[in-house]
């Protein structure tokens, strides 16, 4: 069975002969072919350049061993062509130059064409799906629009993004506005990496876990769905995930995708009876356990993997994104020990 195949069976539900592995993050700054090329040029540089985003892309595959590629490129791309100024600190963390807090804001944003804006990711995809051939698996992704208003609100990343809820919760007419305008966008760039080569697309919900469920469901929920729904003409599957989203799952699967990803926050086992077994689950190893001895790895794989219980529909995954200084050599033994202790 080809990895492509792997993933595909395992995302439809469908038998595998050992569970898929990728990792969010993968192609990062954990490894040290990335840092060589990250000395050289900025990283919004990387992700502008198709061949330098490929070349990263790939690395993962070619090192790790892991069942999927992930197209480098950030979850803010998307704004530059929207009329949004963005930059990133010395540490990669965003900035909004201008956040964008008023209705008149909103109206100015634009609905962008990707084969435009954002044609140097499709370029990319592209590139890696020629590199890749048939034998490994390529995911596209966006930012959902919950967190991207989070961002264009708050200016950047928040500790408890008061400014967004207040605009949710205070003036609904801009929140929807500002919320649909960003569903169209989310939904054209997702179609556009899809037909550019995309096998599977992730939607990033990073922030949302912040969110009750109450207002998940009112104020997120439809704007998720309306994405989800759009996509399914494609025919390709759509792995939905959000952090800290253990008081949102059931209506996590109620807004749609193929596969519901889950944070660490949750055992596997009572995530997928919440989401319900007609979906496929994605996760979900605490990414601090890769600073452990492998032995320790090992045992926390087997613990995932036996709450999985060899169901059809797991993907393994760390909860969220791997962290920077993670040992290279922890990540290659844990894609070995996932697909030796899954193999059927």
């Amino acid at each position: 069975m080809t990895k492509k195949q792997r993933f595909l069976n395992a995302c439809r539900r469908l038998p595998v002969d050992m569970t898929p592995v990728w990792i969010m993050r993968q192609a990062g700054r954990f490894m040290k072919s990335y840092r060589k090329i990250r000395s050289r040029h900025s990283f919004i540089e990387m992700c502008k350049d198709p061949r330098i985003a490929a070349e990263v892309t790939l690395q993962p595959v070619e090192r790790l061993g892991v069942d999927a590629a992930i197209i480098f490129a950030d979850i803010l791309l998307p704004l530059e062509g929207m009329g949004v100024g963005f930059g990133f600190t010395a540490h990669d963390g965003p900035v909004i130059h201008r956040p964008i807090r008023t209705l008149k804001q909103i109206s100015g944003l634009r609905i962008i064409d990707p084969h435009e804006s954002l044609d140097y990711v499709l370029s990319a995809i592209k590139i890696v799906k020629k590199e890749l051939g048939e034998n490994t698996p390529l995911i596209g992704f966006s930012g959902a629009p919950f967190t991207l208003a989070s961002y264009l609100i708050e200016g950047g990343h928040s500790q408890n993004y008061l400014i967004t809820k207040m605009m949710m919760l205070e003036t609904p007419g801009a929140w929807n506005a500002l919320m649909t305008k960003l569903s169209k966008v989310v939904l054209l760039y997702l179609g556009a990496q899809i037909k550019s080569g995309a096998d599977v697309v992730q939607l990033f919900d990073s922030w949302a876990g912040c969110l009750s469920p109450y207002d998940y469901e009112k104020s997120v929920m439809p704007y998720n769905r309306m994405i989800l729904d759009g996509l399914k003409k494609y025919r390709v599957p759509v792995i939905n995930f959000a952090t800290d989203n253990g008081g949102l799952l059931e209506l996590m699967s109620g807004s749609g995708g193929d596969v519901i990803g889950v944070d660490w926050r949750i055992s596997i086992d009572k995530a997928w009876k919440r989401i319900g077994y007609k979906k496929a689950i994605q996760g979900n190893l605490d990414p601090a356990v890769l600073f452990a001895p492998v032995k320790e790895i090992e045992r926390h794989v087997r613990a995932v993997l036996g709450m999985a219980a060899g169901r059809n529909g797991h993907i393994f995954n760390l909860g969220h994104g791997v962290l920077p200084a993670t040992p290279e050599s922890h990540v290659k033994a844990l894609i070995e020990l996932v697909h030796g202790l899954s193999g059927r």
